[in-house]
């Protein structure tokens, strides 16, 4: 399918909006925060309108909007694709860092009045934008680049005094996964002599056995693998998302942890789709990250650490599901990925949000233990946020994990089906333990509720969706059955990137 779009630019407007108003806001807003809050909340909403724009031109199309950047076509030049999987994700993305900007400016953390705070959300908006939308192995390794700059640095300026630590943490981790990125595009352009992954698949189709074509692949699963905090690379996750800003730790947890199971999408359905190999490593680490996320969240004795190691078990799932590579499990993860990402943004956000009326501000269960009893509101948004990934209806988790086990029957995965049931009865117990602890059992001391704290306005919007993504799904349902039927024949990808004129 040979595609000439008539309003190819639009590709670039979700990227290149905040990224201009972050060189705007740190040029001339610096000594201004409230200004520059409110740029970085103007720049957020217009670029949910241009990916909600351009999502909407893909689905009512039929076809992925295309931009050849410079004039120079694709290969030898750089392109933007934003094909059915690319559009879905860049409007996640970008829905859900607007309600992160929205959640800083109710934020009572000092760090969000920094000069730097909102340009660097700004940047991590561009670079997790940009790469869903790249048409290029190279330039994906430089968005991902600049998401890990930016989580890195703020996280480093967290209120929290072990931020810095984190920050390191996170920072060495990245650096691993950015070598292993790095080698694999060096071993493919050796072998295959390009760049462009609709090229790439081209040419990996022709001649698959290639010396180095497996060496890339290994090399690919190690960064994109670390990038979601599959098992057994999650060790770095639960202490970066436990000190970071709520706003940020919010957006780490729920969107930027996407990053990899995009990519994963991508090499499985794209690049390497007759690889055999990566059924079992998938699925394989798919059934860990449930275990040991389940199990680690049950366990921990932080409110904001259980979420994140509930994120290890929620990527369990999409692994699973991208392992299986039929059409409806690929749907199935999208759903997955997409409806996760509100509801574990929310999640955290609450939990900032219970933190910051604490007498000593921290999501530890010694000291929350009780603070809901003033915070009803917060209690309901965070019971029906704990059904979702729960997977109780009718929040949208529901249409999620129900979408993965149909999935799992169509491909008789007892076994794994078993194991994934587990994991969700373990989601339903240290929900609810969670919630027992801060919203019904009285404090062991006479605890300091602060009169106020974080806003609940940006959680609110999160769960808000997420009930109506619950009730009313199809929508949803139907953009991803769309994306799963297109990924499943590349030739359609590679026929569009390469083929429209610029």
């Amino acid at each position: 399918m040979i595609v000439e779009p008539v309003n190819s630019h639009l590709v670039l407007l979700p990227v290149a909006i905040p990224f201009a108003a972050a060189a705007a806001g740190l040029l001339l807003l610096r000594h201004r925060p409230r200004a520059m809050s409110l740029l970085a909340l103007s720049a957020m909403a217009a670029g949910v309108w241009a990916s909600a724009t351009l999502a909407f031109d893909v689905m009512s199309s039929g076809a992925p909007v295309v931009l050849h950047v410079g004039g120079w076509r694709a290969p030898f030049g750089i392109n933007l694709v934003a094909d059915h999987l690319g559009a879905l994700m860049a409007l996640m993305c970008q829905a859900v860092l607007f309600a992160g900007v929205l959640y800083a400016l109710g934020s009572r953390d000092k760090c969000v009045r920094f000069p730097v705070f909102y340009p660097l959300l700004l940047t991590l908006a561009a670079g997790l934008t940009g790469a869903m939308l790249t048409g290029d192995l190279f330039n994906f390794f430089v968005f991902a680049e600049l998401v890990v700059i930016s989580g890195t640095v703020l996280t480093a300026c967290s209120d929290h005094r072990r931020g810095v630590e984190a920050a390191y943490k996170y920072f060495y981790i990245a650096l691993v996964a950015a070598m292993a990125l790095l080698l694999a595009n060096g071993c493919l352009y050796a072998e295959y002599g390009t760049l462009n992954m609709a090229d790439l698949a081209s040419r990996i189709a022709d001649h698959p056995d290639a010396p180095l074509a497996g060496v890339a692949l290994g090399l690919l699963l190690v960064s994109l693998g670390i990038k979601c905090a599959a098992v057994p690379f999650h060790f770095w996750q639960p202490d970066f998302h436990t000190t970071s800003p709520t706003a940020v730790s919010a957006m780490l947890s729920s969107v930027v942890v996407k990053l990899g199971v995009y990519g994963l999408i991508r090499v499985s359905m794209l690049l390497f789709p007759h690889a055999d190999s990566l059924a079992p490593l998938l699925i394989g680490a798919g059934i860990a990250g449930v275990a040991v996320g389940g199990l680690g969240a049950v366990g921990t004795h932080d409110l904001k650490r259980m979420l994140a190691y509930s994120t290890l078990a929620q990527v369990g799932f999409m692994l699973v599901a991208i392992g299986w590579r039929s059409e409806a499990a690929i749907a199935a993860a999208l759903v997955f990925a997409f409806n996760h990402a509100f509801v574990k943004a929310a999640m955290l956000m609450l939990a900032g949000v219970v933190a910051s009326r604490a007498s000593v501000k921290s999501s530890s269960f010694d000291v929350v233990t009780g603070i809901g009893r003033a915070l009803p509101g917060a209690g309901v948004l965070f019971l029906l946020g704990g059904m979702s990934l729960a997977g109780l209806p009718p929040m949208n988790g529901f249409v999620s994990k129900f979408g993965v086990f149909r999935a799992g029957v169509d491909h008789s995965a007892w076994l794994v089906l078993a194991a994934l049931a587990i994991g969700s009865l373990c989601t339903f117990v240290y929900v609810a333990r969670s919630f027992q602890r801060v919203w019904w059992e009285s404090p062991e001391a006479a605890e300091h509720v602060k009169p106020t704290g974080d806003s609940l306005a940006a959680p609110m919007l999160l769960i808000a969706f997420c009930v109506a993504m619950g009730v009313a799904p199809q929508p949803l349902l139907t953009f991803a059955a769309d994306t799963a039927a297109w990924l499943a024949d590349p030739t359609a990808y590679i026929a569009a990137s390469l083929g429209g004129s610029p």
